[in-house]
């Protein structure tokens, strides 16, 4: 993207943050006669500004909150549940009636209602009689739009309705915003909320059918032709075909439909191995000793965020500096005392995923070296040096977890193992041994843990 534009984008995008700011905001805002609101759409730039800004504003919910701190937490991941004085205690402990974990959670949905509102206004102009969106652009634009608000309503009905049974699907769950009416709406059932995402999804993938991403790749540079616009490449920034792919596999995992999530994920793998679409990464690509770490492996992103606060962030969560403060492992590299050798297992020394950990071992203590106690903190989203566009990526979806939805919904232990041995042999590390059907679900839990930490899955 161009200095120039990209600053007109950054404007625009910071307008459309005043009226995102709460639901009930939204709802007070009324345009001037509608003319900002004309001005905005008036061509294909303005539909590209307005959906530009709704990605941007996910930054404000996922990356601070559903990414890399209390979702996480909620997990069990880090060393956090018994220092009283952690600020993450509340969430490890789930303390649900503690005035900052309710207003953190009120202001996840309120910040996520918001947004679809404006989704909904983009989708309505999408349609409207005499648009001024081009066909070209229209497939793109209407298409990322609707998985995005199937995409918000997911994580919302993920966060706040039932775990999804057939005796839970009849429960009130969430509400589901179609349109632009300032308005309550009602409170739909689990099973309800889950048709309309799937109809919303179905139509996305119908509309990025031609999805440039399928015939030309992700495209994570500037086009060398000057006549070229740049409005389609970047497509792991945008919910692309294959992100709709990979929305519709989690759906129809969330909800017990294995059949429908092994059909969705192995067209998906089949495809995008056959394009080499998200490479995996290399030995050279993670230990920078081709010049840079890339710790968030970006080739294998399907879709992420892209959030130049990125280092604030990881300053503010997991920095070493910030000691007892940090989300971390308890222990060093090794020993009994190390959660690192625990959680990456007996492979840890050679696993890729292992280096991105910086371990601090406490000094002067008379133990043996591998029993002394320290921390383990992620670098995952620490700064690296360079002007590559995943110094500032946070991962939400990448091909590993299709590869484990793809094993968990087989049918075939030997296939499932062959899933999940593809991701192990890319990460140097051994094949799983000792396989059964009543414990594979342990190895897909374990490996889906040491390929999302710090991604809020």
């Amino acid at each position: 993207m161009k200095i120039k534009r990209l600053i007109k984008n950054i404007v625009l995008a910071a307008a459309l943050l005043l009226p995102v700011s709460s639901c009930s905001d939204w709802l007070e805002v009324e345009m001037e006669d509608g003319i900002l609101e004309d001005a905005l759409y008036a061509d294909n730039e303005g539909f590209l500004t307005v959906l530009n800004g709704v990605y941007s504003n996910l930054n404000t919910s996922y990356a601070s909150f559903l990414s890399m701190g209390a979702v996480d937490v909620m997990a069990q991941y880090y060393n956090v549940q018994r220092n009283a004085s952690h600020p993450y205690y509340i969430y490890a402990n789930y303390q649900y009636d503690d005035e900052d974990f309710d207003a953190a959670s009120g202001s996840v949905w309120s910040h996520l209602y918001s947004l679809i509102l404006n989704t909904n206004v983009l989708l309505e102009q999408c349609d409207k009689e005499g648009s001024a969106l081009s066909k070209q652009y229209y497939n793109i634009v209407k298409g990322e739009a609707l998985a995005l608000r199937a995409m918000m309503h997911f994580d919302l009905l993920r966060l706040y309705g039932p775990i999804y049974t057939t005796e839970t699907a009849s429960q009130q769950a969430i509400a589901y915003l179609k349109d632009t009416e300032r308005k309550m709406q009602d409170i739909l059932p689990a099973s309800k909320v889950v048709e309309l995402i799937l109809d919303d999804l179905k139509n996305a993938a119908t509309l990025l059918a031609d999805d440039p991403i399928r015939t030309d790749g992700v495209n994570s540079s500037e086009s060398e032709d000057l006549q070229e616009t740049n409005d389609f490449r970047y497509r792991q920034y945008r919910l692309n075909y294959y992100a709709v792919q990979g929305l519709l596999a989690r759906l129809y995992m969330w909800t017990g439909d294995k059949v429908n999530a092994r059909n969705t994920v192995s067209a998906l793998i089949t495809e995008i191995e056959e394009n080499e679409t998200f490479p995996w990464v290399t030995k050279s690509t993670v230990d920078g000793s081709n010049g840079v770490s890339d710790r968030v492996f970006s080739t294998e992103v399907i879709f992420g965020l892209y959030n130049v606060n990125r280092l604030s962030l990881f300053n503010g969560v997991y920095n070493k500096t910030l000691e007892g403060n940090a989300l971390s492992f308890i222990g060093g590299v090794s020993g009994e005392n190390s959660k690192l050798a625990t959680f990456y297992g007996t492979s840890s020394g050679s696993d890729y995923r292992a280096q991105m950990w910086e371990s601090v071992v406490q000094e002067n203590l008379s133990q043996k070296e591998e029993n002394k106690v320290g921390n383990s903190y992620l670098l995952k989203y620490s700064d690296i040096e360079t002007t590559e566009h995943y110094r500032y990526m946070i991962p939400l979806m990448r091909i590993s977890e299709m590869y484990l939805i793809a094993a968990e919904c087989s049918d075939n232990l030997e296939d499932a193992c062959s899933y999940i041995n593809t991701i192990r042999l890319n990460r140097s590390v051994a094949d799983i041994e000792n396989v059964t059907t009543e414990n594979i679900q342990e190895y897909i839990t374990a490996e889906f843990a040491r390929e999302v930490i710090g991604e809020g899955q």
